[in-house]
């Protein structure tokens, strides 16, 4: 059985996006060179796809495939089209992002079906498809990266999950950035 990852960033203070959606302070202090490397292994992605909800999915497939992303940042560029996708969208007809599966089928079940797999996969972002997998149990591990800015206001992670859940501390890592990865598992 595949595993479900999830990585997401999150303010100080709890939220994934301001209440605008923005996520613009995610990349602060991204020339932290400890901090590049572990963005740069990271694209280097597994056997499985990512898995995005919507939201995620439009604002990725409109910067990693441009010319800008690969000036910026072309390792992470590299890895981000040349990975597997999955995206799950009640309301797209359709995907043009390279390597991309559309999925409108029931959440839950599709996740467990590509668990089923064998192959381990990762949510980047994606807060609603967060939330909504862990009201199921359906995540593995969070890897969760705090980062040193406080929004007041914006959209939580958890945001609608109604049974508590308790995760085991795996690991931490402070970055240099001032960054700090938490990663849990069920």
């Amino acid at each position: 059985m595949g595993k479900l990852l999830s990585f997401m960033q999150v303010t100080l203070d709890g939220y994934f996006a301001g209440e605008n959606g923005d996520i613009a302070w995610t990349h602060k202090n991204d020339d932290d060179t400890e901090w590049k490397k572990f963005v740069e292994g990271n694209a280097q992605g597994g056997e499985g796809p990512l898995v995005f909800g919507r939201v995620t999915y439009e604002m990725m497939a409109s910067y990693w495939p441009t010319p800008q992303a690969k000036r910026d940042a072309p390792v992470v560029a590299e890895g981000m089209n040349r990975m597997r996708k999955v995206v799950f969208s009640k309301t797209l007809d359709k995907v043009s992002w390279d390597n991309t599966t559309l999925l409108k089928g029931d959440l839950p079940a599709e996740i467990r079906k590509l668990k089923g797999s064998g192959k381990d996969m990762a949510i980047l972002g994606s807060g609603s498809l967060v939330a909504q997998l862990t009201q199921e149990r359906l995540i593995d591990e969070y890897q969760i990266i705090v980062n040193p800015e406080v929004l007041g206001r914006g959209k939580t992670l958890f945001a609608g999950v109604l049974k508590p859940l308790t995760v085991k501390l795996m690991q931490t890592r402070a970055f240099g950035n001032g960054k700090v990865l938490l990663t849990y598992a069920l």
